[in-house]
């Protein structure tokens, strides 16, 4: 309905984008993005709360009437004549032809997009709306406005830009580019997360940026980590350090406790327990930069601080007890969702590494406490890093020799490993 609406109105994309601009600026959209929105390809639901407003104060519609599906059943004259379309559907030659006219759409939208300072603000304002949801929400209420908004800035890199835009641009794309890695290391895919990080730290590169420099080798780091490759875990968080030294930002405490548990996960116990007194050491010297004015998954806080630490210690046999501190600690830093550090998969690798402490300690009533509200998680919610802590606490109860004691406790983690969020339906 929206885009008959726009088709009947004799305006074009370009026309109503600035209309929206005038009638309330926090609804600034851009053709294309409206284009999207008409032909179905993007949910207005989800649109902000001012773009939802000015959609419904522009056609006197609902945003549910605007989304159905147009009908020659819901046909509105036009002011001047009757026009009748019959659906697309009635002939492979209707087909073809609406198929070449949407094409023609797409492209007189890419061409009139704006990159004006207004349009990278809105961009960038986009972009740390997506970097604070990360932590806290399930990826699939995110992605698709995350896939948007890169391809929106890889297609205005395309073209040729001022100096001053392009490296804005380059920024936004390499934030953007770094969280769909996080996304596909999310969905166990690590070969396509490293692939967006390449790209993104390509974009780093060209912005000439050390924080998101050094951002990006913590980002690679983690996907190694959980991919079992230890040692390269470790060189990406040292090729990091310069960057993060010029930064300022709290890069500098993120890799050397991210190389931590890569340490400690290769028994190295000595160089594991300096990586954490460096990190946390480091906080005395941290001054935010434009990473850490982003927030959400762009900053390292001090709960992530005794998250990673716990899981590094928890890999060093004989360090129950200070695995167990750590993760008390990161477990009552991440008990109130309303709390901006807060990061549901954190959390969980919280509770993950205090039942580990916890079964090395013999103590299983008390292991399967700190695990219960993990194996409550939904399935969108078992992403990739939360599906290893748990198998590692089912490895630490084979190897304490645990597991006649803890058959129920096995039967919840394996129900709970059978359903991960890669294998829900696309």
């Amino acid at each position: 309905m929206l885009e008959y609406l726009i088709q009947q109105s004799d305006r074009t994309y370009e026309e109503l984008a600035d209309e929206f601009s005038r009638m309330d600026p926090r609804a600034a959209i851009s053709a294309r993005h409206l284009g999207r929105l008409a032909r179905g390809e993007r949910d207005l639901a989800s649109s902000t709360p001012a773009t939802r407003r000015a959609m419904q104060a522009m056609f006197g519609k609902s945003v549910d009437e605007l989304q159905r599906p147009w009908t020659s059943t819901s046909l509105i004259p036009a002011p001047d004549r009757h026009l009748m379309v019959e659906p697309i559907g009635a002939g492979t030659e209707r087909n073809l032809l609406a198929m070449a006219a949407q094409r023609a759409r797409q492209y007189a939208m890419l061409a009139a997009e704006a990159t004006s300072p207004a349009a990278i603000n809105q961009l960038a304002e986009e972009v740390q709306r997506l970097a604070l949801a990360y932590p806290q929400r399930p990826v699939s209420h995110i992605l698709s406005d995350l896939v948007e908004t890169q391809d929106t800035l890889f297609t205005l890199l395309e073209r040729r830009q001022p100096p001053a835009q392009s490296r804005n641009l380059h920024f936004l794309a390499g934030i953007a580019s770094g969280l769909l890695a996080k996304v596909s290391h999310d969905m166990a895919d690590p070969h396509s997360a490293m692939l967006q990080a390449r790209t993104a730290v390509l974009c780093a590169d060209q912005a000439g940026h050390p924080g998101l420099q050094a951002w990006l080798r913590g980002l690679q780091s983690l996907v190694a980590y959980w991919a079992g490759r230890y040692a390269e875990a470790v060189r990406y968080a040292e090729a990091g350090r310069e960057f993060a030294t010029r930064a300022g930002g709290t890069t500098a405490v993120w890799l050397p406790v991210s190389a931590a548990r890569a340490y400690a996960a290769l028994g190295n116990a000595e160089q594991a327990k300096a990586a954490i007194t460096e990190a946390e050491e480091a906080w005395s010297r941290v001054m935010p930069d434009e990473m850490d004015e982003m927030g959400g998954i762009c900053t390292f806080n001090q709960p992530r601080t005794l998250y990673y630490a716990s899981d590094a210690l928890a890999w060093l046999p004989g360090e129950a007890r200070n695995t167990e501190q750590y993760a008390l600690r990161a477990v009552h830093a991440y008990a109130d969702p309303n709390d901006p550090a807060w990061a549901f998969g954190d959390q969980a690798g919280s509770h993950t590494n205090l039942a580990i402490a916890r079964v090395a300690n013999r103590e299983l009533d008390a292991a399967t406490d700190a695990l219960a509200p993990v194996l409550e998680l939904p399935a969108e919610q078992r992403i990739n890093g939360i599906m290893h802590s748990v198998r590692r606490v089912h490895q630490a109860i084979i190897r304490n020799g645990l597991s006649s004691d803890a058959r129920e406790l096995i039967d919840g983690i394996e129900h709970f490993t059978h359903a991960p969020a890669n294998a829900l339906p696309r």
